[in-house]
């Protein structure tokens, strides 16, 4: 059945400047209040703590109106698993009082942890729109740790069904969920703070509607998609017609450690639309870091954004009206089934990554270099010592380094490009929590790639275990480090160290931990990479280069032999470093 007609016709009378931006405002305030509300009552630290979420508006066809601040890479996900709310249910099945839930990973684009939820939203008995929330749960099931070859090993999935009919929740299909998973309570909590998210949405944007009636939001609506377009248009209209290529690699998909993993992009520029294709990107591999069709779409949208209408909001449909994506099926970014997914957010980070570094030469004032371009997140689990239960925990994101731009440092100390508003988790949280003591949470020295313009520092975090417990990291990028731009240098790359208590010896290993035994004393060092440097790091501002130095992102070993900067005493040696520079351009 085909779905309902998302907004007026074109020809239908459009409101006033006025209305629009308190449509506009409206929208963003529905979706804040649903974020807000779900971090409230919330019962995992992923959620109300590291934010691994968003909540979004759609249309009744499923086109973005508003998205709450939160994972880009999810917006795409939200968007399909309206439109597959409908072709699983038709327009005519659909009724008042429903909430329909889903974790299907070839829908959302992302892995079995992340149950969404969606409230269509009538008026006047017509669908008019759906209010969503996509949230991590730590864990639904599914083998615990170590790497996972199908979807079926990873837990309990949900096709799109309805959680709730008419007002009715479907007990049964809840006694499900909350016997295929280990923590309920938890479980169950996070649950009930994805309804109130919905419920939240689906009660404010009726509150729009009765006010100011279903046309007239609805028509303010398509303003705003269109003005978004006209921003987005304009701006691709800048950069210069052509096709753009680049590539990279990830170290490799967890089972066939060392053997890496093509990262192809080609970008086409015609007039006011782009295109990424992604054909030759690689097939899905047997690891368990494949995605699903919707992130393909998402690497793009999020590199489209960044480079056209980063500060545009609400973020909406019109936003991404000039961008044209080229995903064939069965590649790392659009998975078939029953390609393994758990890890599915690793790969698009380095997708986009390698966006911006193809279109490097065209536009060298937005593009930035390479980020460090992985969470580097330790899951860990065991019985707590202190009332014999079980748990789940996890660090991270850990915090790393974007690369620098045209006009200035990289940004030090923060999430992936694809992770857009996540947090880590607060210290003095996880040690009250689990029988862990986190013994350092510092930048890491000179880990940003040198240039003119300096790469952002990853940090480094350093975890002593308390009790025996089982740790699982499977970080990437350890061998491809973030690559500089125009003449920068690329950025320390991401690091995992295990060091025994008994032998004090560091371990390095791969970036592939799987269920490691630590025991009490042993310390798990996660080193989030650097970003990329932009321009030579010779033709660097000395003064900076004393200033990095001061607050120690840069020793002075590296001021001299990378930057050709002399410091002595707390003082750049005017004459030595213009003889050093001198003998370096020779």
């Amino acid at each position: 059945m085909p779905a309902p007609s998302a907004l007026p016709d074109m020809d239908t009378p459009r409101p006033d400047a006025v209305l629009t931006e308190i449509v506009r405002n409206g929208v963003l305030a529905v979706t804040e209040e649903m974020k807000t509300n779900l971090m409230r009552t919330a019962y995992n630290m992923i959620i109300y703590e590291a934010l691994d979420f968003t909540v979004g508006l759609f249309t009744a066809d499923g086109q973005t109106v508003s998205i709450g601040i939160g994972l880009p890479s999810f917006i795409r996900g939200m968007a399909n698993t309206s439109k597959a709310n409908l072709a699983r249910y038709g327009s005519d099945g659909i009724e008042p009082g429903d909430i329909l839930v889903t974790n299907d990973a070839y829908i959302t684009g992302s892995h079995l942890n992340h149950f969404t939820f969606s409230q269509p939203i009538f008026f006047d008995g017509r669908l008019t729109a759906w209010a969503c929330c996509m949230a991590h749960w730590p864990d639904v099931g599914g083998a615990l740790g170590g790497v996972t070859s199908d979807i079926y090993a990873e837990g309990l999935q949900i096709p799109v069904l309805k959680y709730q009919r008419a007002g009715v929740v479907n007990e049964d299909l809840v006694e499900i969920i909350r016997t295929n998973v280990r923590l309920p309570e938890r479980a169950m909590g996070d649950l009930r703070a994805q309804i109130v998210a919905v419920t939240t949405g689906a009660r404010r944007f009726s509150e729009l509607l009765e006010r100011y009636g279903r046309g007239p939001v609805l028509g303010a609506i398509m303003n705003i998609m269109d003005q978004s377009e006209a921003a987005a248009r304009q701006r691709t209209l800048s950069i210069p017609d052509g096709v753009y290529e680049a590539e990279s690699f990830m170290d490799d998909d967890g089972l066939d450690i060392g053997r890496p993993v093509p990262i192809k992009v080609r970008v086409i520029k015609q007039g006011d639309e782009l295109t990424v294709d992604l054909s030759d990107i690689s097939p899905q591999v047997r690891g368990f870091f494949n995605s699903g069709p919707s992130t393909g779409y998402s690497c793009a949208q999020v590199a489209y954004k960044c480079l056209t209408s980063p500060t545009d909001y609400p973020i909406n449909e019109g936003s991404f009206r000039p961008l044209k994506v080229i995903v064939p099926q069965g590649t790392v970014v659009s998975a078939i089934k029953p390609a393994a997914m758990r890890k599915w957010m690793t790969f698009p980070m380095t997708v986009v990554d390698t966006i911006f570094k193809a279109l490097a030469s065209a536009i060298p004032d937005r593009t930035i270099a390479a980020h460090h371009a992985d969470l580097v997140i330790a899951m860990f689990h065991g019985i707590a010592p202190a009332d014999g239960q079980f748990f789940i925990g996890f660090i991270g994101p850990t915090g790393g380094g974007w690369g620098a731009k045209q006009s200035a440092d990289g940004m030090s100390g923060v999430v992936c490009s694809n992770d857009g508003d996540t947090h880590n988790s607060p210290c003095e949280q996880l040690e009250s929590k689990y029988p862990i003591l986190i013994e350092r949470h510092a930048l890491r020295p000179d880990s940003g790639g040198a240039g003119r313009y300096r790469g952002g520092l990853g940090t480094e975090v350093v975890v002593r275990a308390r009790s025996t417990l089982s740790v699982d990291v499977q970080a990437d990028r350890m061998q491809c480090a973030p690559w500089g731009l125009h003449g920068g240098h690329a950025g320390l790359p991401n690091e995992v160290i295990v060091t025994r208590h008994r032998s004090g010896q560091p371990q390095t290993v791969a970036g592939k931990i799987r269920n490691e035994r630590l025991k009490p004393g042993d310390t798990l060092h996660l080193r989030a990479g650097g970003g990329g440097g932009f321009g030579p790091p010779a033709e660097r501002d000395p003064e900076s280069v004393l200033d990095d130095v001061r607050q120690g992102y840069v020793s002075a070993g590296n001021a001299r032999d990378i930057y050709q900067v002399v410091i002595d005493d707390d003082r750049i040696d005017v004459t030595a470093t213009r003889r050093l520079r001198q003998d370096a351009r020779r």
